[in-house]
């Protein structure tokens, strides 16, 4: 197998602006994802609003990105980027100048606002289908596992300067609502500059569809590949179903409440767990190159998983924290596989569509599992629940991909 590199001489210019895009967003999402909640409570909103504005960021973004994403083959691409980009750019400027409950919650259905510091808005599954077009298939992996990791990375290091400038700032006598603005404010002006780099892009990231206009017949922006993309999307969600029972945050309470770990802890315990994430995606291209996308997929998910349900099992903290650790040193290596392959398998002008459903069916079971999680948590007796439902979900999720799919590879491999 040959050592992971980034694939400078597979990325032509319009790759190269998706790359910049990406690292752009997702230094944004992380930027304001670290003060958001912060920013929400100092300038008054109570707890009941923020959770209201929050729930509502997510529902208007399945919305809107759902329509977006499975009309830009047919709208263009580029056009679709540049307005989620502006509408990312709006919803910060409103919600840097009005504390009004009605005007956030309307920016916050309509706008595009992360508050995990996750992909939200149009942008993934238009980037994936562009980028798919302009790499090989046969270097379409190793191109999508540096995508993610420049992303993670990117993500990592905004949350890191969210803290040190509001730090710096409240430090120099600036109050605390008045810091946190200055970071929505900064937001907003990165949405501004997104849409300046996506109107970069040429013609050659849209799709050409031979009448003008979409496939007859077609729903949710798919035709052909609607049966895949539905299977594909079935399990996908199951998968997110049982990773937002274990989100972050959510573990993140679990250590301060089962081994009293402060908040400076818990930061540097998962910024090295991100971080091992986002270099593990780095393997699956070697892997996927040797095994196929498929066995890659699920023979790298099972063992996280395992490891997902040893965590509250271990009988010290510096024993939980590894297992945590080795966990999340493996636990991404699905994901450019995952995305590779549902690429591969859709038609070229479809692609879009199919990563916006998929993904749409993702942020949809993420949704709903926090419901179920957080009181598992506060219960003392309850509390390792959700690592056993998340880890044992996964696992299903593993073997039913692997038994509807394992004979249907990407084209790339079947031609070997």
């Amino acid at each position: 197998m040959t050592r992971p590199r980034f694939p400078a001489d597979e990325l032509d210019r319009d790759a190269r602006v998706l790359f910049l895009t990406r690292v752009t967003r997702m230094f944004a999402y992380g930027f304001l994802a670290v003060v958001l909640v912060l920013y929400l409570a100092a300038i008054g909103l109570p707890a009941e609003a923020i959770g209201l504005l929050l729930s509502l960021t997510l529902a208007g973004d399945t919305l809107i990105s759902l329509w977006l994403t499975t009309s830009a083959d047919r709208l263009g691409r580029r056009r679709v980027l540049v307005v989620g980009a502006l509408l990312m750019a709006g919803a910060g400027l409103v919600f840097a100048l009005t504390r009004e409950p009605v005007v956030l919650l309307l920016a916050a259905t309509i706008g595009v606002i992360s508050p995990s510091g996750n992909e939200v808005g149009p942008f993934l599954a238009v980037e994936q289908a562009s980028l798919t077009q302009t790499v090989s298939g046969a270097g379409r992996t190793n191109v999508f596992a540096w995508y993610n990791l420049v992303g993670s990375l990117a993500t990592a290091f905004g949350a890191l300067a969210a803290g040190g400038l509001a730090q710096v700032l409240q430090a120099s006598g600036v109050g605390p609502a008045d810091s946190y603005r200055a970071i929505v404010v900064g937001y907003a002006s990165i949405g501004l500059l997104l849409a300046a780099i996506f109107a970069r892009l040429s013609p050659r990231v849209e799709v050409v569809h031979a009448s003008g206009s979409a496939v007859p017949g077609t729903r949710f922006g798919l035709g052909r590949s609607r049966g895949v993309v539905f299977r594909l999307s079935a399990l996908f969600s199951l998968d997110a179903f049982a990773g937002g029972l274990i989100a972050q945050s959510l573990v993140a309470y679990w250590f301060a409440v089962r081994w009293g770990v402060e908040p400076a802890v818990l930061g540097a315990i998962f910024f090295g767990a991100n971080i091992l994430a986002a270099v593990s995606a780095l393997s699956a291209a070697r892997l996927a190159a040797r095994f196929g996308l498929i066995n890659t997929m699920v023979f790298t998910h099972l063992p996280s998983n395992v490891l997902l349900i040893l965590v509250p099992l271990m009988p010290t903290l510096p024993l939980s924290v590894l297992v945590l650790l080795a966990r999340f040193s493996i636990s991404q290596m699905d994901v450019p596989t995952r995305q590779s392959y549902t690429m591969a398998v859709v038609d070229p002008d479809e692609r879009s569509a199919a990563a916006g459903v998929t993904g749409i069916a993702r942020t949809t079971g993420s949704a709903v599992s926090p419901l179920l999680a957080a009181p598992l948590l506060g219960s003392a007796g309850l509390a390792a629940v959700p690592f056993f439902l998340a880890g044992g979900l996964k696992i299903v999720y593993d073997l039913i991909l692997y038994r509807l799919f394992r004979a249907a590879p990407a084209p790339e491999e079947a031609v070997r």
